[in-house]
């Protein structure tokens, strides 16, 4: 791996932490996913400073190169992403759709105590 890439892998490295740092200080996210940021900022990290581990882990799966590796655990990792966020939007509909029935029926009873006092 080229100097130039590890250093720029350790400068993205260090952006990732401080803008996840930053956004979580301010509230923009909660703190389960600032961990997993700082978790993908470390792997950064490490893979900067340890090249060959990639190297190694592209041997021990059968991968012939590491490119295709990284690829592939991209791919899955914006799948479970993807899964993720489906739930979360899943869920949040849920809420939604409650929240939407308990406010009619509170506004029916407002109506209805309206009309009583008449």
């Amino acid at each position: 791996m080229s100097k130039n890439l590890i250093i720029t892998l350790i400068f993205a490295s260090l952006f990732i932490f401080i803008l996840a740092s930053r956004y979580l200080r301010k509230g923009r996210i909660p703190e389960k996913y600032a961990l997993l940021w700082y978790l993908f900022a470390f792997i950064i990290l490490i893979v900067s400073l340890f090249p060959n581990i990639l190297s190694f882990l592209a041997r021990t799966l059968g991968f012939q190169l590491v490119s295709n590796m990284i690829i592939v655990l991209l791919i899955g990792i914006l799948f479970l992403l993807v899964m993720a966020l489906t739930i979360m939007i899943a869920g949040q509909k849920k809420k939604t759709t409650l929240l939407i029935q308990e406010v009619s029926i509170l506004k029916n009873e407002i109506n209805n105590l309206k009309e009583k006092e008449k």
